[in-house]
């Protein structure tokens, strides 16, 4: 199979759940795999996120060019950069595309929002969506369309869960029944737990264990 366009990942989660912290230990499983990632981190406000992610990825790890790590300050809701006008984003998708067609992937992260985070098609191929164990193990079955309509659902954190009283049992459970058949998969990005996992999903659901462009030339 060849892929008509580099695919997409968006990644939603409240603010403080590791999205970016996922993106940073995902990287450089990807690239030791072969991939190249261009990555796009979303804030209200500021570019902290990109600019910690720049410095691990490519100041100290020197695995994607500082220009593949962009960060957008979009000035409102985190909704309306990924769903509603995504046009800033898709502005700087087509510059990377056309600057960096050897890219296997490109993430785009959110700003940090609530459980109604989506992203729109034209955006992303595929959406992850990020909570982590600190907020209570009542979270899963809170529902809500990140929750329940996202392709991969990332239960991070799951060191906390002894103290913060947290049973990742009930979670379990409680996100089978809220999520069906959609896959879930838990993590403790900060220890790099489950984070190959999660590596593994994404080759399979949206690279379709295609060979990276790397290793076609």
């Amino acid at each position: 199979m060849v892929l008509s366009r580099i695919p997409r990942i968006g990644i939603g989660g409240p603010v403080g759940s590791g999205k970016s912290l996922l993106i940073e230990r995902m990287v450089p499983i990807l690239h030791d795999r072969g991939y190249t990632s261009g990555i796009i981190s979303n804030d209200v406000i500021s570019k902290e996120d990109a600019d910690r992610i720049r410095s691990t990825l490519s100041t100290k790890l020197g695995i994607v060019p500082e220009d593949l790590v962009v960060g957008l300050a979009t000035g409102g809701c985190p909704h309306t950069a990924v769903r509603e006008d995504p046009s800033m984003n898709l502005a700087v998708i087509e510059e990377m595309e056309q600057n960096h067609p050897e890219l296997d992937i490109i993430i785009v992260e959110s700003g940090g929002d609530n459980i109604t985070t989506t992203f729109s098609p034209m955006l992303a191929d595929y959406f992850m969506y990020v909570i982590d164990v600190a907020g209570g193990d009542k979270y899963p079955r809170k529902g809500g369309l990140g929750i329940q309509g996202c392709d991969l659902l990332v239960i991070n954190k799951i060191d906390l869960a002894p103290y913060v009283d947290a049973s990742l049992d009930v979670m379990k459970k409680d996100s089978m029944r809220i999520r069906g058949q959609r896959p879930f998969l838990m993590a403790d990005c900060r220890h790099n737990t489950g984070v190959d996992s999660i590596v593994d999903r994404i080759i399979s659901d949206i690279l379709f264990d295609q060979t990276p462009k790397a290793h076609m030339q």
